[in-house]
Order: structure tokens, then sequence, then C-alpha cells
């Protein structure tokens, strides 16, 4: 059984789901994406901003947040499921779990960077509704960046 709930961005769990999230991204790139090394926690710690994390059996296994970016729009962070759970429905679970937070937190638009090497993440979104958007700031110029934005 898969749960998905609120958890402390500075909590050990999610940062070792975020150094194995990190790690994943830089095997793909010759030169590490534009904010693949920094995630803040306090970005997570403010109103209308969540930080969810996904377990099997108790055992963590994915994440993703909610990082707000103005009052209407919110952006899609950290979206990480271990390679051992891919191809299951968990990066789809949480996405939608970070869909409905978005929508309970009264946001007009979701907004989301991956990179042009993350093929399974580009075609998740796509199944989600999201559509291809020009690059955001800090991505804008990023060749390997590729932007979405799903109205909810």
């Amino acid at each position: 059984m898969i749960r998905i709930a609120p958890e402390d961005p500075r909590s050990q769990v999610v940062q070792e789901l975020l150094a194995a999230f990190i790690e994943d991204v830089r095997r793909r790139y010759a030169v590490a994406p534009t904010d693949v090394g920094t995630f803040d926690p306090n970005v997570v710690s403010v109103p209308r901003s969540v930080f969810l994390v996904a377990r099997r059996d108790n055992a963590p296994i994915g994440c993703g947040a909610l990082v707000p970016m103005d009052d209407s729009y919110v952006e899609v962070k950290r979206m990480y499921v271990k390679p051992e759970e891919r191809g299951q429905g968990v990066a789809r679970m949480i996405l939608e779990e970070l869909e409905r937070f978005a929508r309970e937190f009264d946001y007009d638009a979701m907004r989301l960077e991956t990179g042009i090497n993350q093929p399974e993440s580009i075609a998740l979104y796509g199944k989600g509704g999201f559509y291809r958007i020009p690059n955001f700031p800090p991505f804008a110029g990023d060749d390997s960046a590729v932007c979405f934005e799903k109205r909810i």
C-alpha cells in the first residue's frame, strides 16, 4: 500500500530522497541543470506550500513539492521516485496529490521544469495534462530545460 503525506523538508528521510534525486539527475547530464543541487527547505515552509513523501509499507519511495511562485502560480519541484519503484504509477500518484493541494491552496496554475534527458518525466507531465510553455526564470536560455504548465 502506498501512502503519500506531507513531510518536514528538513527530515532525514527528505534529505536522503533529495540526495538520490540529485545523483539521478546529475548522472543524466554532462553539465548539471540550473538548480539541481539546491533546495532550500524554507521555500516549502511558507503558507500554500507542501513537501510530500510517498511511502510503501512505511519505506520512503518518492517525493514532490509545491513552491509558491506568486499568488496565482505554484511550481512543482523535486519530483522523484526511486528507480526500483518506477513504472508502477507512484509518480502519477504524487503529482495528483500535489495538484489536489494546489487546488486546495487556490492556485490558478501549476508550473514545472524538467530536463531533455528525462523522457519519462516529460511523458508523465504530458499524460497529467501539462502543456509545454517557454522556459521561465531561472531556466530561460537553458537548452537542457523543458517547462510545462497546467491550469487548475
